[in-house]
């Protein structure tokens, strides 16, 4: 039995942090903001099985301490117990939540560290210094390929941000470090939006489309390995399952992994790079600032205005106490990077976009621990690479349109960004 609920603060008693719609809409600042001030853990309701999980709700921790707090005491809370994910389509089915554990965002220690340890080989600072000069040329030819369809565009120069320009280095990115062939990118591209994107009717997917995507990404991913086992080559894949008896991946193990690559790297970078364009053209004060002298600061602050991923869950091993709230032992607690990044106890000023902000102890790529996003410095060279590119081919972006958001519980996205340039 859950522990008697305290009050929730000046919130309606029915508001949740995870509804898609207010997330389609926007990301809901004031509510943090008064969630933090008056009840910074608090109970959130929902009707039973609406988020795919069987009980009564969660524990929305909205202040960055708490939730960085949460992310470091994984023996306290677990990513296992209920998955990472915050709330699917109702219509899943409890196993196939639990088949989700065999993606490493979903794993516990001592399990999680044995598969990091294995990942990590391909994320060491040799191996992105080593793709930063085929990923700096893919940035200029992605850009200057968006300066052609802008002399296309009926002459008015206007485009999508998201499909020419933000949709492309990250997938370039995931597809070099595994070893994709340029021919099948685009399928990894639309396998990955099929499974982040079966919250918003627009795309009219299902749970089963969702989960058929993740399988073509988890078969793929098992036969390039069992390719590399068979013949080894300098690349990722082959450090990372060429030899399964001296410690690294078995072939299904491989194929998780590229489901996490698929939506944890190429989804999230891509909505930082959107709304990175974004907060440069509501702001152009940065943006000349940034012309000008490029400061290496920049991509951290965008990743802490963007926060891609709005939220993640744990839930409770044991029963405790988290800022004042007795939570049980299975209740599962919302962590809240959206609200964490703009904390003001931790970030002067943090309404403000400042590209010269430091130091900036953001959480967009988690809150530490053992998640702690393995792909961050990846991440923080592809936005770096992308706007120094825009910068260079097109320095007098305009916005044509306010952004059409992706509806969905958990992830910050922009579907459509349209923008335009100067007249000339």
């Amino acid at each position: 039995m859950s522990c008697p609920r305290l009050p929730q603060g000046h919130l309606p008693t029915d508001f949740d942090f995870t509804d898609p719609d207010l997330l389609q809409a926007r990301v809901p600042h004031p509510e943090f903001a008064e969630a933090r001030r008056t009840a910074p853990v608090q109970w959130c309701p929902q009707p039973r099985g609406i988020a795919g999980f069987e009980d009564e709700g969660y524990w929305a921790v909205t202040r960055h301490a708490d939730v960085k707090y949460v992310s470091t005491h994984p023996e306290l809370f677990s990513s296992s117990a209920n998955t990472a994910i915050i709330r699917f389509n109702e219509s899943i089915h409890r196993d196939q939540i639990d088949a989700q554990r065999m993606i490493m965002l979903n794993m516990d220690p001592p399990e999680h560290t044995r598969v990091r340890q294995i990942v990590q080989r391909g994320f060491t600072p040799r191996a992105i210094r080593s793709l930063e000069g085929a990923l700096r040329s893919r940035a200029r030819a992605i850009v200057e390929a968006a300066v052609e369809a802008s002399d296309r565009a009926d002459g008015d120069g206007t485009f999508d941000f998201v499909t020419n320009i933000s949709v492309e280095l990250p997938l370039q990115a995931i597809a070099e470090l595994v070893g994709v062939p340029q021919h099948d990118r685009a399928k990894i591209f639309d396998w990955s939006n099929k499974m982040a994107a079966y919250d918003d009717p627009e795309y009219a997917l299902t749970e089963e489309v969702s989960t058929e995507a993740a399988m073509e990404i988890v078969a793929y991913a098992m036969n390039l390995a069992d390719a590399r086992k068979r013949c080894p080559a300098q690349d990722i894949v082959s450090q990372l399952v060429a030899a399964e008896d001296e410690g690294n991946l078995s072939n299904d193990e491989f194929g998780f992994f590229v489901i996490l690559l698929a939506v944890a790297g190429n989804e999230t970078t891509r909505n930082a790079i959107s709304h990175g364009m974004h907060a440069f053209l509501t702001h152009p004060d940065q943006w000349e600032l940034y012309k000008r002298e490029r400061p290496g600061t920049a991509a951290e602050e965008i990743v802490r205005w963007a926060t891609p991923i709005v939220s993640f869950q744990r839930t409770a091993t044991r029963d405790l106490e988290l800022a004042g709230q007795r939570i049980s032992a299975g209740d599962r607690v919302g962590v809240f990077y959206s609200s964490a990044n703009h904390d003001p106890a931790v970030f002067t000023d943090p309404e403000r976009f400042d590209i010269t902000r430091d130091p900036n102890p953001h959480l967009g790529f988690g809150g530490g621990g053992p998640h702690f996003c393995l792909g961050k410095s990846l991440a923080v060279l592809e936005i770096d690479l992308i706007f120094q590119a825009i910068a260079d081919a097109l320095p007098d972006l305009r916005l044509a349109e306010e952004p059409r958001r992706l509806r969905s519980a958990w992830i910050n996205g922009i579907k459509e960004l349209r923008v335009s340039r100067a007249a000339r």
